[in-house]
C-alpha cells in the first residue's frame, strides 16, 4: 500500500454495497420464456412469487403462471385461504384466441364448484366471460394479469391496458384460484407448485 493512500471504513464500504444491492432489479423467475419477478406490487401492497408453472396441453406449452401473495404460502388450501390484494399472472408461450383461453377457464370452474356455487356466481362468471372475450387473442408472450384488490374486486388486465370493471366480491377470485388450486386443477403439477411446492 503507498503511503499516501488511506483505507475507506468499512461503515462507508457497507452502505455503498446496501445502495447498490437496492438498485439493482428484483430476481426473476424464468419458465420456458416466461419471467416472474420474486416481488410485485398490488394495491400498494408488495406481494411475493409463491409459485410458478407452465401449463400444457398435448405436450404444447400453452401458458406461463404465477401466483403473488402478501406472503409465502405452503399449501392449495392455505393459498386459498389467504386475504388481501393477490394477483395471477399468465403468460402466453403460444398465440391463442381469446375464446381458446375463455372456455378452458369456464371449463375449469364448472369442474371445481357445485352447481349451486355456479349459479351464485354465474352473472359475474358471464360478465368474466365477456371481457375475456372482448380481447379477441392473445400473440405469444402477452400477460394477462388477474388482480384481487380488496377495495373494488377482481381486475382484468392485458398488457399494461385494464379490461372491462372490476368485478366485485373476493368470492369470485376465490373460485378463479380453484381453476388451478381446486380439486379438479387445471394441471396438477401446477397445483403443486402455486401452492408454494416447487
Amino acid at each position: 500500500m503507498n503511503a499516501g493512500s488511506k483505507r475507506i471504513p468499512f461503515k462507508i464500504v457497507l452502505a455503498l454495497l446496501c445502495a447498490l444491492s437496492a438498485s439493482l432489479p428484483a430476481h426473476a423467475l424464468d419458465i420456458a420464456g416466461a419471467h416472474f419477478d420474486d416481488k410485485t406490487s398490488v394495491a400498494t401492497s408488495e406481494l411475493t412469487l409463491n409459485g410458478a408453472g407452465v401449463r400444457t396441453k398435448l405436450f404444447f406449452k400453452i401458458y406461463a403462471i404465477g401466483l403473488y401473495l402478501p406472503q409465502k404460502t405452503d399449501g392449495a388450501d392455505a393459498v386459498l385461504a389467504s386475504k388481501g390484494p393477490r394477483r395471477i399472472q399468465i403468460v402466453t408461450l403460444r398465440d391463442l384466441t381469446a375464446e381458446q383461453l375463455t372456455d378452458a377457464f369456464i371449463e375449469a370452474l364448472n369442474a371445481n364448484h357445485s352447481e349451486q356455487e355456479m349459479s351464485k356466481l354465474a352473472a359475474r362468471v358471464e360478465r368474466f366471460r365477456a371481457t375475456m372475450l372482448s380481447i379477441g387473442k392473445a400473440a405469444d408472450k402477452t400477460v394477462i394479469r388477474l388482480d384481487y384488490l380488496p377495495a373494488s374486486g377482481t381486475r382484468l388486465t392485458v398488457g399494461n391496458e385494464q379490461k372491462g370493471s372490476d368485478i366485485a366480491g373476493e368470492d369470485f377470485f376465490q373460485a378463479l384460484l380453484r381453476i388451478w388450486l381446486g380439486n379438479a386443477p387445471a394441471q396438477a403439477d401446477i397445483k403443486e407448485k402455486l401452492a408454494g411446492k416447487n
